[in-house]
């Protein structure tokens, strides 16, 4: 099994690490900054959701057009620029007496550009290590974002404290700033990994390339769905517990933390495909508490175990690529972030629209109750395919699944 120190010894990790560490802090801070903002000017949960949670909603519409350019496009390109797309719209949102229909314009503005970043980052990290390094690989990054999530929650609760909102998404702008300058002097330029040019009509084909087959069809809604609502209830913090939200989102960054070390380094490959329904049932069920309305220090600590089952999607991810080709690579994670963020966004529409009508406690509660029902129904569905279809051919690159193996 590889170990961390053979990671950071492979050339680039360390950089594209670096990057997008940057950037997620600058996601963390600037969302909980603009997600304060909406809530003290309006006191609606409903719209403080849609504003920390509503660009991953606008993702959809960039993942149904653009994201073909996740293999098409030369990777440190695209990503030094989406980093400079998002310092320019942070700038823009904290520009004093900003009217709200324009802070949601830039924010749809801001999933579409994040579309992209998904898939470029997902297909670079493939490219950058071995194949037997990625689940490890991918379980640095996630824990990245999680100690990224805990540091920017903690330290944008404590600024949110002292500074304006606005003034801490100017910060934010300043780190992704940043993250473009790591990008641009840490990677080495590469070639697309797959010809010809990105448009509208390669992205249809190749989403539906992707989703012809049922089991990556079950892979990508147990990625989606399960997680989607359970942070759907996550956008509620601030409404729930508005001087303690940057306390909770830091605990689930951490519990979140935990889950992918465990899962990325300890446990062996082949028992991971078999935590795959155990860890979404994890991350749901510590949330039904919430009909409770527990305090800070019990929700505090349900989040945190909550989060550890975050590490579902590293074995689905796992899957996901065993049943992809490599020249796919790109989009297929592209569509994986692109539909797990919308389902976030959705996720967080629908919990603020419960919370509107019941509270806070009450719609954490529904939302969790949904996520495990899809968890189950899923588990039994994709048992029943594999009934049908033990065995899983290996895939090549460049290679296409037979056609007996979709539905």
């Amino acid at each position: 099994m590889p170990s961390y120190r053979s990671l950071f010894r492979t050339p680039e990790f360390t950089p594209f690490l670096l990057s997008f560490g940057t950037s997620a802090a600058a996601h963390t801070i600037g969302g909980l900054a603009l997600g304060t903002l909406v809530f003290r000017a309006t006191g609606s949960p409903f719209l403080s959701a849609v504003s920390m949670f509503g660009p991953q909603l606008a993702q959809l519409l960039g993942g149904a057009f653009l994201l073909s350019g996740a293999d098409r496009l030369p990777p440190r390109a695209i990503l030094s620029a989406l980093a400079l797309a998002f310092a320019a719209t942070t700038a823009v949102l904290a520009l004093p007496g900003l009217p709200l229909w324009a802070v949601f314009g830039v924010v749809l503005l801001q999933g579409l550009v994040a579309s992209l970043g998904g898939g470029v980052n997902g297909g670079l990290l493939n490219e950058i290590l071995s194949k037997d390094g990625y689940v490890l690989g991918r379980s640095v990054y996630n824990m990245l974002w999680g100690l990224m999530q805990m540091a920017g929650f903690a330290t944008g609760g404590a600024l949110l404290a002292f500074l304006s909102p606005q003034t801490c998404l100017l910060l934010a702008a300043v780190l992704y700033l940043l993250s473009a300058l790591v990008t641009r002097l840490g990677l080495t330029a590469r070639p697309p990994r797959s010809s010809g040019r990105p448009s509208v009509s390669a992205t249809w084909r190749t989403n539906a390339l992707l989703w012809s087959s049922r089991r990556r069809r079950l892979t990508y809604l147990g990625l989606w769905v399960p997680n989607g609502l359970v942070v759907g209830g996550d956008s509620l913090y601030v409404s729930y517990a508005p001087a303690a939200a940057g306390t909770l989102y830091a605990c689930g960054a951490l519990g979140m933390f935990a889950g992918d070390m465990a899962v990325g380094r300890l446990v062996p490959a082949a028992v991971r495909p078999r935590l795959a329904t155990p860890l979404r049932l994890l991350l749901a069920v510590p949330y039904l508490f919430f009909v409770l309305r527990p305090g800070v220090t019990l929700s505090a600590v349900a989040v945190t175990v909550a989060s550890a089952g975050f590490a579902a999607s590293l074995v689905l991810q796992e899957r996901l690529m065993s049943l992809t080709p490599d020249d796919l690579a790109g989009q297929a994670l592209g569509l994986h972030a692109t539909g797990m963020a919308a389902l976030q966004g959705v996720g967080a529409v629908l919990a603020g629209t419960l919370a509107q009508l019941t509270s806070p406690a009450t719609a954490m509660t529904l939302m969790a109750a949904g996520s495990v029902t899809v968890t189950l129904i899923l588990a039994a569905l994709g048992g029943h395919e594999e009934r049908r279809h033990p065995s899983v051919p290996a895939m090549r690159p460049g290679v296409l699944p037979e056609p007996a193996a979709t539905d």
